[in-house]
């Protein structure tokens, strides 16, 4: 059997699950390994290539800031992605499909708690000390 690509292995994902756009599974990729690269500066990763659900939250949010900064949100919004539990389900849809693997601690909960997206996303862009104000006078 030939091996598929990582494009058609997403189009067959999303034959099934279609909650999400191709660009979510493709941006949850490179944020895996923008955490892993992380993890291993800090000294945290050691010769693992696992991470946890909270890690892996962590490194989307640096990543997403790094790649869109102030439109983070935004192309959240666009993929469909709305809160951490939906990274959770794309991780998830990738296990099922044998792209990543889990261990047995491994659980799609782990990406429940995660960030609040307009606070972690948005906020970091906000002038300090200046609240704007949309109101008429």
């Amino acid at each position: 059997m030939a091996q598929r690509t990582y494009s058609e292995v997403i189009e067959a994902i999303l034959d099934h699950d279609s909650r999400y756009e191709k660009g979510a599974y493709y941006f949850v990729r490179g944020a895996l390994d923008f955490t892993l690269k992380s993890l291993k500066k800090e000294g945290m990763a050691g010769d693992s290539k696992h991470v946890s659900g909270q890690q892996l939250l962590e490194g989307i949010r640096e990543f997403a800031l790094e790649q869109f900064g102030p439109l983070a949100y935004t192309v959240f919004q666009y993929w469909g992605l709305r809160e951490s539990r939906d990274f959770g389900n794309i991780v998830f849809n990738l296990i099922e499909v044998g792209v990543l693997g889990k261990n047995d601690r491994d659980d799609i909960a782990d990406f429940a708690e995660g960030f609040d997206f307009k606070q972690a996303l948005l906020e970091p862009f906000e002038p300090e000390g200046k609240t704007l104000s949309f109101s008429r006078n």
